[in-house]
């Protein structure tokens, strides 16, 4: 029996939409700058009613986000989930899970896994404490660019200029009073953080919550990291010290089960 190639065993409607709402999803995805509903519409060539009834639509889906200022978008959570509800996602998460949750055991804090997905990091997985009082850190939440520790580790893989760009295009964000919103003493602490190989957060993302990072240098899938984070009170300098060296011990197994050849 012969069978047709794949084109042709496909039926030839075409969903216009359908692919104008992707259009639209892979200009804001491969921009290097911010991007409003009209700049969209310029962009595209679509009326600017066409774009802004697809921009909302993909809004409700949460395809798409306003960024705070009402007016700016970037990709939803929606989209992001999608790409790591592959099976492959599945089995790293699967993989790595119980190695955050020893994490988690010895450092007695909750211990989060995250990933750098274009200009938000992404929760994949976590370990909450025991602890009544305990960070609460859900699979699938997404954090703003600039998110303390996290966002600090991420930074300091790039360059100053690059890093500078950013800073200029999207501004540093005072989430709370000892939040670091002057580009130099920011590009400071990402130099101390590239030396230590580690970021350190005291209140900076949260009010009252400490946070420690360490990037994974996985070679597979986006840039990764693992930090532990809990309320100042109980994550003090012994604590995160002692928590930097049970993370740096568990760096090697935490890379072997990311850069897990698919199928493998």
């Amino acid at each position: 029996m012969k069978t047709a190639p794949p084109n042709e065993a496909l039926p030839a409607y075409k969903a216009p939409a359908i692919h104008k709402a992707f259009h639209l999803l892979r200009a804001v995805a491969e921009s290097r700058r911010r991007l409003s509903l009209t700049d969209l519409a310029m962009q595209s060539g679509y009326s600017k009613s066409t774009t802004h009834g697809l921009v909302h639509a993909l809004i409700r889906e949460g395809a798409l986000v306003l960024g705070r200022d009402g007016h700016n978008l970037y990709l939803g959570p929606t989209v992001i989930n999608l790409v790591f509800s592959s099976w492959n996602y599945i089995k790293m998460v699967d993989t790595v899970q119980p190695i955050i949750e020893s994490l988690r055991d010895q450092i007695r804090e909750t211990m989060v896994l995250g990933a750098l997905i274009h200009d938000h990091i992404l929760i994949i997985t976590s370990a909450e404490a025991a602890d009544p009082f305990r960070i609460a850190a859900s699979p699938g939440t997404v954090l703003p660019f600039f998110a303390g520790a996290a966002g600090k580790v991420f930074h300091a893989a790039k360059t100053d200029r690059e890093v500078s760009a950013l800073i200029r295009e999207q501004g540093l964000p005072r989430h709370t009073p000892r939040s670091i919103v002057e580009e130099g003493e920011y590009l400071a602490e990402l130099e101390q953080v590239r030396s230590n190989r580690y970021s350190v957060d005291h209140g900076e993302y949260l009010a009252g919550v400490s946070a420690v990072a360490v990037a994974l240098d996985n070679l597979i899938g986006p840039p990764m990291a693992v930090w532990t984070v809990g309320l100042s009170s109980n994550l003090g300098d012994d604590k995160i010290e002692s928590a930097i060296g049970i993370m740096g011990a568990a760096l090697e197994q935490l890379r072997s089960a990311l850069d897990q050849p698919a199928g493998q």
